[in-house]
């Protein structure tokens, strides 16, 4: 059926109706897209933040990096690109993109096992925060000596990620996420944590 074009004296065309309804549609399903990235936003950002510093950015840039990747979801999606799993994909441009940054850092903090212990010992009596400080340096000696796929493995997981999304966000299968995995607990168990 072809489109009804009504002219009056002054050659108006109500196509233009049309027209406003396709703008109206388009900006509906943009505002959608934005609510539905703005609520894996707020779900995932302190996780893809955490992930970040464990592959070693400063905060200023793992919290750039995060909002980055939030912000090329939504243009991937805008794009009319099809995201079957959207955490797997948001860690695993974090992951990449993190990557590359930290290759153009000059050095990287490390870790400071006293300012954790300070934390978390505070309700704790003196005995019990030496007990707490020296089991929080052999668990950090132990992940410290883990591979660093073992470690973004450990981590990853332990953000909630399934293997075929670990899988995805590093770029390898999901049996070998298995195996780094495994080799990882069977390391930190052997330090007797």
């Amino acid at each position: 059926m072809g489109k009804r074009v009504f002219r009056s004296e002054g050659m108006l065309s109500f196509s233009i109706g049309e027209e406003l309804v396709g703008v109206g549609r388009t900006e509906r399903a943009a505002t959608k897209l934005q609510e539905q990235v703005t609520a894996l936003f707020e779900e995932a950002r302190d996780d893809v933040y955490r992930y970040l510093l464990t592959i070693g950015l400063y905060p200023p840039q793992a919290q750039e990096v995060t909002q980055e990747v939030f912000l090329r979801l939504y243009t991937a999606l805008r794009k009319g690109e099809e995201i079957r799993s959207p955490r797997g994909w948001i860690f695993r441009v974090a992951h990449n993109l993190g990557l590359k940054i930290r290759a153009r850092q000059d050095s990287e903090i490390p870790f400071d096992p006293d300012l954790d212990a300070r934390y978390a010992a505070t309700a704790l009596n003196p005995e019990q925060q030496l007990a707490e400080r020296e089991r929080m340096l052999r668990f950090h000696r132990a992940v410290e000596g883990l591979s660093g796929q073992q470690r973004r493995c450990l981590f990853l997981r332990l953000e909630g990620l399934r293997y075929p999304e670990i899988g995805s966000a590093m770029g390898i299968s999901p049996s070998a996420v298995g195996e780094f995995l495994r080799r990882a607990i069977a390391r930190l168990k052997k330090s007797e944590l």
